[in-house]
């Protein structure tokens, strides 16, 4: 786990649903950081930090290019 590093902080636990399947799909190993206790006490994300996805060093560039298309595709109704 020492090779994995902090790629982006969610504050809830329903906002890294989509994420995770997509990363789950591609094959990437990752971490949630806090997600379990975050998802029995939301107001503990204040407390701990939000949820911290954790990736490989190697895997990092590959996730930023995850993240950044699924934000940029993002359109709310």
């Amino acid at each position: 786990m020492e090779d994995f590093q902090t790629i982006s902080i969610f504050n809830f636990a329903h906002e890294i649903i989509v994420l995770k399947s997509i990363l789950q799909n591609e094959g990437i190993p990752f971490l949630f950081q806090n997600e379990n206790l975050i998802s029995i006490d939301p107001f503990a994300s204040i407390a701990y930090g939000g949820i911290h996805l954790k990736v490989h060093k190697n895997d990092f560039e590959r996730v930023q290019e995850i993240l950044d298309n699924l934000n940029t595709n993002l359109e709310i109704v």
